[in-house]
């Protein structure tokens, strides 16, 4: 087995004082590193921070942080001014973009595809049909290459949009709070159209490999707990994500082996943990520090949560002593546990300088 899948296993067995797998959550700061001269290969940035090559293997085709429509809404310009653009993007909605620029900076989102039950109908469940044979145009090719990396011992992960995070793609992030209550049957009729494309998705995909991990995208929390009450992750949410699990789980070809449930949410988690817990989450991510998760307390109430993330992005903008300290911190105690992979708590900002970065990877790299 190559040994950087030998560390990833090693993760999701909580293996105690093992070597711990290294890699990044993402970037916002390599434009400004290239630019300084350091280097424009990602592969060079890639070695000499110390990063394992790949051990797991992502299937995809259910949605990211959008609805998984098929077909996508049309890309187009609506209107341009000097300074902006206003675009229709693929999943239907109408945003507001710095003009050339519309990747790596945020929109303003001006509106969204579904605002009622007519215009669900009329926008969207017609995109979201489970049987569509244009999902799976591909299908051979994809499992085949999956195969490959199954041979290898990868961990083969199908991720998924998860519920939350779908319906605010298609409702919009303040309106979607008010259909909670004010239109509760428009939900449960996006989150059955959810379950539907979701299942078949995992159904066909299972037909050829079993899954080792079922990770749900959610972004459920801001920076002072869930967005929406338990009670409402509970009725709107819960039924769907346990139909689900409880389907793949008894069409798994591989009966012996275990299904982790990963939930990704930014902000802050912690109160959220036992709560997933309860439909099978095993795994969690990215514990952003700035909400007040930390990874090290996270560990003592919950010895038997997988956890990534968790490395303040902030002490590592903060120089060289901050960092120091807060490896010491952290790595020694987590690793004495397993069931950590260490990043930073989301993508690395535009304020961390490279030297300070390459400071931070080589103490972390004490840890490989």
């Amino acid at each position: 087995m190559e040994k950087s899948v030998v560390k990833m296993h090693d993760f999701y067995n909580f293996k105690a004082n093992a070597p711990v797998y290294q890699i990044e959550f993402g970037w916002y700061v390599k434009e400004k590193w290239k630019a300084q001269g350091w280097t424009n290969d990602d592969t060079v940035f890639s070695d000499l921070f110390g990063f394992d090559q790949a051990a797991k293997h992502y299937l995809g085709n259910g949605g990211w942080c959008t609805a998984p429509l098929n077909p996508y809404f049309e890309e187009k310009v609506l209107s341009e001014t000097d300074e902006y653009e206003m675009v229709q993007d693929a999943v239907g909605r109408k945003l507001l973009c710095f003009k050339g620029r519309r990747s790596g900076f945020m929109p303003s989102y001006l509106e969204h595809p579904v605002k009622d039950i007519q215009t669900w109908e009329e926008n969207i469940k017609w995109r979201m049909d489970p049987g569509s044979e244009e999902r799976y145009t591909d299908l051979e090719d994809r499992m085949a290459k999956a195969k490959e990396f199954v041979k290898r011992d990868f961990i083969i992960c199908q991720n998924i949009v998860g519920g939350y995070m779908y319906l605010r793609s298609l409702i919009g992030p303040e309106d979607v709070m008010y259909k909670f209550y004010d239109d509760p049957k428009l939900i449960h009729k996006c989150m059955e159209s959810w379950l539907e494309v979701e299942d078949k998705l995992c159904e066909t995909h299972q037909k050829y490999l079993t899954f080792d991990e079922l990770y749900l995208g959610e972004d459920i929390c801001y920076n002072h707990g869930p967005l929406i009450s338990p009670d409402m992750i509970k009725e709107f949410l819960f039924p769907y994500y346990s139909q689900l699990i409880s389907n793949v789980k008894r069409r798994q070809m591989d009966k012996a082996r275990k299904l982790h449930i990963q939930i990704d949410t930014d902000g802050f988690s912690v109160p959220v943990i036992d709560l997933y817990k309860s439909i099978g989450m095993d795994y969690m991510s990215p514990f952003e520090v700035a909400s007040g998760c930390d990874v090290v307390e996270v560990r003592k109430k919950h010895p038997d949560l997988l956890i990534a993330g968790g490395f303040d992005k902030r002490i590592i903008a903060a120089g060289k002593d901050a960092i120091d300290r807060e490896v010491d911190r952290i790595m020694p105690f987590m690793v004495r546990y397993g069931g950590y992979i260490p990043t930073c708590d989301h993508g690395v900002p535009e304020e961390v300088e490279f030297m300070d970065y390459l400071h931070y990877r080589n103490r972390m790299r004490e840890f490989a």
